[in-house]
């Protein structure tokens, strides 16, 4: 990647007018997808996400408009450097609040996935690109969090959006050479906990469908016929919703139990939804209009039994979907507003 500070075919920084403001906006939008989607991977949180994107807008937006900046030749690689490095500077206040957090703790989900756009590279690699992107399922962000925050910057970049480990050093003012000794490890440490494979999609949907019918009816005897031996339950309230209690739960009898016997505290008359949560077929548990649940299974490998269940009950993390199940998203930033930060609606 190009020093992304350097001329080679820049505009010129801090344009006056109505252009000029117009194109920092643009620039911004331009790229927020990709922005959004990695700073995510990165953190796993929807609102911490967008904090980070809002503090990279002000940095982007104070340094376009610099006078006597030097011009900046690559706005997508300046933009994604900033983000990543911002994102790394917010993990160490997200982690002191997670040694508080009551239970397991899971990502917050992503209903429609913010995939499908070029992430890296040239429009001809977009379909690669999308691809990349929704393989960053629930349980991969699972496993991720258990990376340094280093070792997690540089798989995000380097094995879901596809930069190279001298790009990568580039954006983390890191050696390639470190930076390659960190991709080793954090591949490792994944595959280790999470060997590759890819699960007919078809199939998902038709397990998960099976498995919320047996988790909303009760259903003791199919929730036994569905779960692997070794299955494992986060279920994340985060002490504000019902939940399994304050470890992951292990094992297809206490699992299959804990869930029957979960259904009589369940509001009652449960509607069920269905939408892609992290690029995975996955239920959405509305009461009325209210969204009470989001969950995914993992399925064994070759397998129609599910592993891994992801029950996400924290109103908190659900409060960013909307009735329909669709993300309620503010708008990218346009001019900015006083106070210093992009206006949104």
């Amino acid at each position: 990647m190009s020093d992304p500070t350097s001329a080679d075919g820049a505009r010129e920084d801090g344009e006056d007018g109505e252009d000029g403001e117009d194109t920092v906006t643009r620039t911004f939008v331009e790229h927020r997808e990709l922005l959004f989607s990695i700073v995510y991977n990165m953190l796993g949180s929807v609102a911490d996400t967008e904090d980070v994107l809002q503090d990279t807008w002000v940095s982007w937006a104070a340094r376009s408009r610099t006078r006597d900046a030097d011009r900046i030749g690559h706005p997508r690689a300046y933009l994604v450097r900033i983000a990543v490095n911002k994102a790394l500077a917010r993990h160490a206040a997200i982690s002191r609040s997670r040694e508080t957090y009551v239970g397991p703790w899971l990502p917050e989900p992503l209903v429609t996935p913010r995939t499908g756009v070029p992430v890296h590279g040239d429009a001809g690699d977009a379909a690669d690109a999308a691809e990349l992107a929704e393989s960053v399922s629930m349980a991969l962000l699972v496993v991720l969090e258990t990376l340094t925050p280093l070792e997690r910057a540089v798989f995000v970049l380097h094995e879901v959006f596809g930069y190279a480990h001298p790009e990568t050093a580039a954006i983390l003012g890191r050696s390639p050479s470190a930076v390659r000794q960190l991709a080793h490890r954090a591949s490792r440490h994944v595959q280790a906990r999470r060997p590759r494979y890819r699960a007919d999609p078809h199939l998902r949907q038709q397990v998960t469908e099976r498995f919320a019918a047996a988790v909303s009816g009760g259903d003791l005897r199919m929730l036994l016929e569905l779960l692997a031996p070794d299955v494992t339950l986060w279920a994340d309230g985060g002490g504000k919703a019902p939940a399994a209690g304050l470890r992951p739960v292990q094992g297809r009898d206490k699992v299959a139990r804990l869930l029957a016997k979960g259904t009589s505290r369940a509001p009652s008359a449960l509607d069920i939804r269905y939408q892609r949560v992290n690029g995975d077929p996955s239920a959405l548990l509305f009461h009325g209009d209210s969204l009470f649940a989001v969950l995914v299974v993992d399925l064994a490998p070759d397998s129609r039994q599910v592993c891994g269940i992801y029950f996400v009950t924290n109103p908190e993390k659900l409060r960013h979907l909307t009735p329909s199940g669709r993300e309620d998203v503010p708008e990218p930033p346009g001019r900015s507003r006083p106070g210093g930060g992009p206006a949104s609606k």
